[in-house]
């Protein structure tokens, strides 16, 4: 079973598959806990645990200058988890930690807190309808311009397209960008283009990853399935070639690959889309997983 965008709807799902011997291949949602107490031999990730994924927007921060920053998020646990992971790496002042209401539609009780705050720059999390709805308010109540916007998920390939200028200016924390300098990714987004008419998201790339690694495990051990510890070897294997270019497996099988910033501007066609400004962290070998050490796989 691959897929799962939700933190919360993983953690419905993930016990009952796995406890009943099925690989799940997670290609979005990474709850924290599953990277280190609750990992499983059953489950695998093409994405990043949740914590991971904020704590390079911690060290975006540090490299940005920012060291007053105000934070946002929805309150389930990857709400939760984007304000551990941002905390880990970010060595500024937190001015304030507030959690919404989940699919909250108003956001302007907390937009004049904010204002009234004066940080350096606000850091959120608000996947999907959210985002959008956060991103327009930001823009109407005159934000933009006043403090920076910094985001993970709010502003992504899957919604951008309804924001456009509402967006610009935003800066982003990403783990794809169409534009990598790798022959997978070059391949994998001129064939997306062409067959969908706009850029691949995040999601898609996650996505088309999971499916890259089942089926180079499932070439591995020729097309059986039967022999368990066979197809996880295969699997924790990760012979291919990631869209996200460097990617390899730790033990709790959360993937060590790159994330970038990108900034929400006009492109050379004067659209607007994410322009990669490079990668947060060069060097990988330095970036450590703190929750695989207490992932033991049973």
């Amino acid at each position: 079973i691959t897929g799962v965008v939700y933190s919360n709807v993983m953690l419905a799902v993930v016990r009952p598959v796995t406890s009943a011997g099925v690989f799940l291949v997670g290609s979005n949602a990474g709850p924290t806990n599953l990277a280190g107490k609750d990992c499983s031999p059953y489950f695998f990730s093409t994405s990043w645990n949740n914590t991971q994924r904020h704590e390079g927007s911690g060290e975006m921060a540090n490299q940005m200058g920012f060291k007053k920053v105000y934070l946002l998020a929805p309150n389930y646990q990857a709400g939760k988890d984007a304000m551990a992971g941002f905390k880990r790496f970010y060595k500024g002042d937190v001015v304030n930690e507030v959690f919404t209401q989940v699919n909250q539609p108003d956001y302007s009780v907390e937009l004049a807190a904010l204002a009234d705050a004066k940080p350096d720059a606000a850091y959120v999390f608000f996947p999907g309808g959210m985002g959008v709805n956060f991103i327009k308010q930001y823009r109407q109540a005159g934000l933009f311009g006043k403090i920076p916007l910094l985001s993970v998920d709010t502003i992504d390939g899957a919604t951008l397209p309804a924001l456009q200028k509402d967006a610009l200016g935003a800066v982003t924390n990403v783990p794809y960008s169409p534009d990598l300098d790798n022959a997978a990714n070059k391949a994998f987004a001129a064939a997306f283009r062409q067959k969908y008419g706009r850029e691949p998201s995040s999601y898609a790339a996650q996505s088309y990853d999971a499916a890259q690694l089942i089926g180079s495990a499932l070439k591995k051990t020729g097309g059986k399935t039967d022999d368990k510890d066979a197809l996880r070897k295969a699997l924790e294997a990760a012979d291919f070639q990631s869209v996200r270019g460097e990617f390899r497996y730790q033990p709790n099988h959360f993937p060590v690959a790159g994330f970038f910033r990108a900034d929400v501007a006009e492109n050379a066609d004067g659209k607007v889309a994410f322009v990669n400004k490079g990668p947060i962290f060069p060097d990988l070998s330095k970036v450590s997983d703190q929750y695989a050490a207490q992932c033991v796989m049973k």
